[in-house]
């Protein structure tokens, strides 16, 4: 497997190539170099320390390229792995970075192409592209990813508002812990759900718990402008971390 800096010319023309949606420009590399579609890039950049694949750089933030589904499909077919993994501070795939950047044409193709909608290795506690897609709000790669058939946790189902999924789960014999209802409600209240805020409010939630950024469920409601979330909490009384 070939090893490129991200600096090295071959590794800019490709970034190049793929980022502004060259086809044919991509097409010409990838036959003038045999084995460049399994290529790893090595990056030094602050934000990006480690090393991917290709199909990384097709799907990095902001996500949207031009042609990115045909970009995507010319690198599968000359042998680049939609499972790649990056090789860093995480795990995660292309798929978790399309679903992080809410690129529903890129993460279609991904599937479309045989990526695992289950592999873990997500920033997100180690999970699934819908743990990304979730916990950054993303929510139309969310909602795609669980048409495909992703799984949902009690969480997962409650930020996207699937109030028949949290029910099953609430009323199954294992029933959840009491933190673990608290956080599917913080979860609800991030994702805008009113009906299943409530119906986890009544199933004991804490409405005053501190989620992520130390942020309350009053909090996470008002930064997603949900403003029948945020009456209803404070018609009870909810407050704020800040």
């Amino acid at each position: 497997m070939q090893t490129l800096t991200s600096r090295d010319p071959l590794a800019v023309a490709v970034t190049e190539a793929i980022r502004h949606g060259d086809l044919p420009g991509l097409r010409r590399l990838l036959s003038e170099h045999p084995g460049l579609a399994t290529a790893r890039i090595v990056e030094q950049e602050e934000n990006c320390r480690g090393t991917r694949s290709l199909l990384h750089i097709a799907t990095d933030w902001p996500g949207h390229f031009p042609h990115g589904p045909e970009v995507i499909a010319a690198l599968v077919a000359a042998g680049a792995d939609p499972d790649a993994r990056f090789d860093g501070a995480h795990a995660e795939t292309p798929l978790h970075w399309a679903a992080s950047n809410n690129d529903v044409a890129a993460l279609d193709a991904l599937l479309a192409a045989g990526a695992d909608i289950e592999a873990p290795g997500a920033v997100i506690a180690g999970g699934t592209p819908l743990a990304d897609a979730r916990a950054f709000g993303q929510w139309r790669a969310a909602h795609r990813l669980v048409e495909h058939g992703a799984r949902t946790t009690l969480q997962d189902a409650a930020t996207l508002g699937l109030l028949d999924r949290v029910r099953a789960y609430v009323e199954a014999d294992g029933r959840p812990s009491p933190d673990e209802i608290t956080s599917a409600f913080w979860g609800a209240c991030h994702g805008g759900h009113l009906a299943t805020a409530q119906y986890l409010h009544r199933h004991g939630a804490d409405i005053d718990w501190c989620g992520y950024d130390d942020r309350t469920p009053l909090d996470i409601a008002r930064a997603q402008d949900a403003e029948d979330v945020v009456r209803w909490l404070r018609g009870l009384g909810a407050k704020s971390g800040s």
